[in-house]
């Protein structure tokens, strides 16, 4: 417990210094909140697309798990065989 409020409170005094060197630096107003604004357009940015891997992945592995069952409730061996390549295909998509 005490290593994880250590790494909080590392973690806020950097964001805090952070802060503090952007608003006390040498720059205009205008141009400080330009940077402000730009690096949090990037991590918005960066963050949707970590967002949109994570589904895109969920997703291949929902319907790689589909298919396993649709192979294991088949009645022919042919439509088995269709649904474990299926299956295949989609866990190769979600690594």
């Amino acid at each position: 417990m005490k290593s994880g409020k250590m790494l909080l409170g590392l973690i806020s005094g950097a964001a805090a210094g952070a802060a503090l060197g952007l608003l006390f630096a040498p720059k205009k107003g205008k141009d400080t909140r330009k940077a402000i604004s730009d690096s949090s357009n990037e991590a918005i940015e960066g963050t949707k697309g970590k967002f949109n891997e994570f589904s895109d992945s969920l997703s291949h592995k929902v319907d790689a798990l589909k298919n396993k069952t649709k192979a294991s409730l088949s009645n022919s061996k042919a439509d088995q065989k269709a649904h474990e390549a299926k299956a295949e295909i989609h866990n190769m998509k979600a690594s």
